[in-house]
């Protein structure tokens, strides 16, 4: 179980910021998606907190590993920008100058994009894609999403809209209900829980692909922005 920092090793540490959930199965999976980090990517000591609901909570655990190590990434486990990430996260880059950067989130990207695409089967049967998102109350993180939509259409060759689950978007349901012919919807959420049962409830039969969960792609692309992170021009640009 990954919930704390690894022992120092060669490189700056990365501290994975998930959102936490009460589900036991959601945090099994992210957990997973940590290790898989960790595999690809030996020489990083990586650490896994939160920015909600559980613990260790995200402030905390940089603390800790900037005491021991001096030096941190923290990568947001998060599909878009919005709060947790402009406010969060970067929070700790602050609280820190020149010890603690902080990378993006992990999508929009054309990794996300892939990822989605292959997990809609049958598509031959299918007209239209609904990609079920969380929600932000965030514009960013709504135009991060519509940007994925996109980036998925272009992947399966049929249009794809948004529908939210929470924040200022429209919902889901109402997104279902006024889209014609045959639709299949891509759940853009990480690992399983509350909000991934409600989008099975939604879909009313319709056919729901699973969350993101613990794919490699999506433990390299994670990784991918901690490298970002470090390079002296990203740095340089205030991000």
């Amino acid at each position: 179980m990954i919930t704390g920092p690894t022992r120092r090793a060669a490189g700056v540490d990365l501290i994975a910021a998930a959102h936490g959930t009460a589900d036991p199965r959601g945090i099994r999976e992210v957990r997973e998606l940590v290790r898989l980090m960790a595999r690809q990517s030996p020489g990083i000591p990586i650490s896994l907190g939160f920015v909600d609901v559980d613990v260790p909570a995200l402030p905390g655990l940089v603390r800790r590993v900037v005491a021991d190590s001096n030096q941190a990434v923290v990568v947001p486990l998060l599909l878009s920008g919005g709060y947790h990430v402009y406010v969060d996260v970067a929070a700790e880059a602050d609280r820190y100058p020149g010890r603690v950067r902080t990378a993006p989130a992990l999508g929009p990207s054309p990794v996300l994009a892939e990822i989605l695409a292959d997990r809609l089967d049958n598509l031959g049967r299918v007209d239209h894609v609904v990609l079920a998102a969380a929600g932000s109350s965030d514009p960013r993180a709504l135009a991060d999403c519509s940007e994925t939509a996109d980036l998925l259409s272009a992947r399966v060759h049929r249009p794809v809209s948004v529908g939210y689950l929470s924040g200022a978007g429209e919902r889901l349901a109402a997104v279902l209900s006024r889209t014609p012919g045959r639709v299949a919807v891509a759940t853009y959420l990480l690992a399983p829980g509350f909000f991934a049962d409600r989008v099975r409830r939604l879909a009313a039969g319709r056919p729901v692909t699973r969350p993101l969960g613990a794919d490699p792609r999506l433990a390299a692309l994670a990784v991918q922005r901690y490298h970002e992170a470090l390079r002296p021009s990203y740095a340089a640009a205030g991000l």
